[in-house]
């Protein structure tokens, strides 16, 4: 038997509302460019609408112009998805409060997360949603999956309760140690002044 290995999220697909809805919340609010837009081939009453968060994945909307929007919150229950986190930049995250404020959304405002920062709050149709920032850029030929998981790392060696900054400022440097060739035989920390 073997593994089936996935490469990547493909695409989410959300039940909306109407069409505009969404397009005013996804494009609207979110910045997502609205780059496909087609009958929902399994189903003729409603339309699928692609929008491109940023990353060159794909959200899919399924919209019906029967549905109306409805803004209670999606239920939590064992199997359901409780939340759809989305990364921002650092200077985007630092402006979201200001921006959901200014149109009248409900939020957590900025959450400390150790090796991130998110923010919280709904969309129009009762999703929880998640601005998320990270707070470190990996080294050139990393991702952040290789920095977390070496913080996780030195986190449990170290013993302490969660990844922060401390953990990841000391991974970045063991895998630049790691992947980045040098002349110099030692490469330890020194006094240079």
């Amino acid at each position: 038997m073997k593994k089936i290995q996935t490469q990547g999220v493909h695409h989410i697909t959300i039940i909306g509302a109407d069409r505009q809805t969404s397009i005013d919340f996804w494009e609207g609010v979110l910045g997502m460019p609205l780059i496909f837009d087609q009958p929902n081939l399994d189903n003729p009453n409603e339309g699928h609408l692609y929008f491109d968060p940023g990353d060159g994945r794909l959200i899919t909307i399924f919209t019906n112009e029967e549905r109306k929007p409805d803004s209670a919150p999606v239920p939590e229950a064992t199997g359901s998805l409780h939340h759809l986190a989305l990364n921002v930049s650092q200077a985007t995250f630092w402006q979201v409060a200001e921006r959901l404020d200014a149109r009248g959304v409900k939020h957590s405002g900025p959450v400390d997360r150790g090796f991130m920062d998110s923010i919280y709050f709904r969309d129009p149709l009762g999703l929880r949603l998640e601005l998320a920032s990270y707070r470190f850029v990996p080294p050139e030929g990393c991702r952040h999956a290789d920095v977390m998981i070496e913080a996780h790392k030195i986190r449990l060696a170290r013993g302490d309760h969660h990844i922060d900054r401390e953990h990841l400022a000391d991974a970045i440097e063991l895998l630049v140690a790691c992947r980045q060739n040098s002349l110099s035989e030692d490469r330890s920390p020194r006094r240079s002044y």
